[in-house]
């Protein structure tokens, strides 16, 4: 991991680790999850709200004050909002994608959950997806969250991550390692 990416992590983990802390005394864990889902529509869809956090163009006054407009349109908790406008006074916007990931870390950990990430070649129905988070679940031991993603260039076959293990059968890698097989040879 390069220095700044290690760096922009411990950030997040500090105000992470704070939120839930505060978000769990206060009993106010689920509004802090409704809260991670809103930024994260946020940070996926608004171009936006992706260069405020970013962009070092704005003082720290503009930021504070956009945040705190956005933080009611988005109805965000009192404690997410005040977090968010914390984090603008410090010039520490620029954390707030690794901060959402981390704070849905720290809750699903908490849950006994884990998320997988699955990567298909077309879209899974519903029972596949009960099927596959039934299979992952009996091998994890805890509930397992699927995040879907569909990469026609797979041809079939699924690629499944969950923590640091990673199982690829899809057929774009097996004719992958036909081709390197048959180099081998010839």
């Amino acid at each position: 991991m390069s220095e700044p990416a290690s760096i922009s992590t411990g950030i997040a983990e500090r105000y992470a680790t704070a939120v839930y802390d505060l978000a769990k005394e206060a009993d106010k864990v689920k509004a802090i999850e409704t809260d991670l889902t809103a930024l994260n529509d946020a940070l996926t869809t608004s171009d936006d709200f992706r260069a405020l956090i970013h962009s070092p163009i704005y003082t720290r006054d503009q930021q504070a004050s956009a945040i705190a407009a956005l933080s009611t349109k988005m109805n965000l908790s009192p404690m997410m909002g005040n977090t968010l406008a914390l984090m603008a006074q410090k010039r520490r916007l620029f954390v707030v994608p690794q901060l959402v990931q981390t704070l849905r870390d720290i809750i699903a950990e908490d849950k006994g959950e884990v998320t997988a990430d699955v990567t298909s070649a077309k879209a899974l129905t519903k029972t596949q997806a009960d099927k596959l988070a039934k299979s992952l679940k009996a091998s994890t031991g805890k509930t397992v969250t699927l995040n879907q993603t569909v990469d026609e260039s797979l041809i079939g076959g699924l690629v499944v991550k969950v923590g640091s293990k990673m199982i690829d059968t899809s057929i774009r890698s097996k004719l992958n390692s036909l081709q390197n097989a048959m180099k081998e040879v010839g």
